[in-house]
């Protein structure tokens, strides 16, 4: 079982990266983080990776918050996480792990089947795929608080197989440092949560 000091890691880091990647900038639940990020402190008080790595990817988001590029943050979401062109790194697990690269394939359906044996609804903003990036680091800061025996799991099964190849993708065709900098920020913060929680990776065949 993992210790509590590495739950509350996941529970604070799950829940900041999941919202940051699932919701529109303008969203309530984001405007606060954007004002926390744009102070330095946070870089000191981020409980995840080596510091070097947290001040480069901080660096990055701390431009992206600039007023120049603050103004085009709004866009850049809309043309990474909504469309209506097709999205240069898709969120959703399947797309990587399906090998018909589809939204809802077999194994975002394997995560439902899995959610629902634990009693796990996800609450959404409109009938979407569950296997997006955002919503499974946020569904991994709530089994930190509430069902910690079940978050390996979810790692293991569902996140970090395809999980590396999305955020490479996002960092290099975000084209806004802001979203270029969460990307390596979320994958400093899941090397960490792998390497804390002994998490093995189940390794996947990768479509996209």
């Amino acid at each position: 079982m993992p210790g509590l000091a590495d739950l509350d890691d996941v529970s604070l880091t799950g829940r900041m990266l999941g919202a940051l990647l699932y919701y529109a900038p303008d969203r309530p639940e984001v405007i606060s983080l954007l004002e926390l990020l744009s102070n330095d402190n946070w870089q000191e008080e981020w409980p995840c990776g080596a510091m070097s790595e947290i001040r480069a990817a901080a660096t990055l988001i701390n431009t992206g918050l600039n007023i120049e590029h603050r103004q085009t943050l709004d866009e850049a979401y809309q043309r990474l996480f909504i469309g209506p062109d097709a999205l240069p790194a898709p969120p959703w697990g399947s797309v990587y792990l399906d090998r018909e690269s589809v939204v809802f394939g077999n194994s975002m359906l394997d995560l439902r089947q899995w959610q629902a044996s634990l009693g796990i609804e996800v609450q959404q903003q409109q009938r979407e795929p569950e296997d997006h990036i955002g919503l499974l680091l946020m569904l991994a800061a709530w089994l930190a608080e509430n069902q910690p025996e079940q978050l390996s799991t979810l790692l293991s099964d569902h996140v970090l197989p395809w999980s590396s190849r999305f955020l490479v993708l996002l960092e290099e065709r975000a084209e806004h440092p802001f979203y270029q900098g969460i990307a390596q920020l979320t994958s400093i913060t899941l090397a960490h949560w792998q390497q804390r929680l002994n998490v093995p990776v189940i390794s996947k065949d990768l479509f996209f």
